[in-house]
């Protein structure tokens, strides 16, 4: 029993240097060089065969979400900036209780360092639009929210008046009064395509729309007095 202890020994050994050293036709020869002795230990399995011995594949780090505005930051924003008008400003009042008249998109229109903000700022009472500003991220401005500094690179104020972002382009619309018109029955609307290019928002298509009076009109029809 010593000589088979001494050879478990030595077997136990090498298969540890065996395993250390990753090769795998020398450890099967040692394991059939064992099997063949009557009083030696008996025959394992292959090194490593332990799920928890094998290695586990690495996944990356999921990236972090881009950076967007919010709606208090925004308001922030466009009360810091200069090139804003002073009746936007004064106008810009919480409607009920800490919710202000604001919409805020983001997404991509330039080439900024984050996502773009467009902001649109409404009346409380029948949500027309009196401002509209696109704010690039990264820009060379003092103005700063969230710990990032933004450039007011388009703006509108020619009520009423909104934007949107749509694949990648800035879509304005206005709506047309004639004299007499309600606020709620424009005539009808400009719709204004812009694209960031060169540095700066260029028109690159407009579209006219007319209304029809007749569609929910209060005017009295033909055959009345």
């Amino acid at each position: 029993m010593r000589a088979g202890g001494t050879r478990a020994s030595r077997r136990r050994r090498a298969l540890t240097a065996v395993a250390g050293l990753g090769c795998l036709g020398l450890l099967a020869a040692l394991l059939g060089a064992c099997a063949t002795g009557g009083t030696g230990p008996r025959d394992e399995g292959p090194a490593n065969s332990d799920p928890v011995a094998r290695a586990t594949p690495t996944t990356s780090p999921s990236a972090s979400p881009a950076p967007v505005l919010r709606r208090k930051e925004a308001v922030a924003l466009v009360k810091a900036d200069p090139a804003v008008d002073d009746d936007v400003k004064r106008d810009l009042k919480p409607c009920v209780g800490h919710e202000y008249p604001v919409d805020v998109s983001n997404g991509t229109l330039t080439d900024g360092t984050a996502p773009d903000v467009v902001i649109n700022v409404m009346t409380c009472g029948d949500a027309v639009g009196i401002g509209t500003y696109v704010y690039r991220a990264g820009g060379k401005s003092k103005l700063r929210a969230a710990g990032r500094g933004y450039e007011n690179v388009f703006k509108a104020e020619d009520p009423p008046v909104y934007s949107e972002i749509d694949r990648g382009d800035l879509v304005v619309t206005k709506q047309v009064y004639e004299k007499g018109d309600p606020v709620s029955y424009p005539s009808g609307e400009e719709v204004i395509t812009y694209r960031w290019l060169d540095h700066a928002f260029k028109e690159q298509d407009r579209t006219r729309n007319d209304y029809s009076k007749a569609v929910g009109g209060d005017k009295p029809s033909a055959s009345e007095d």
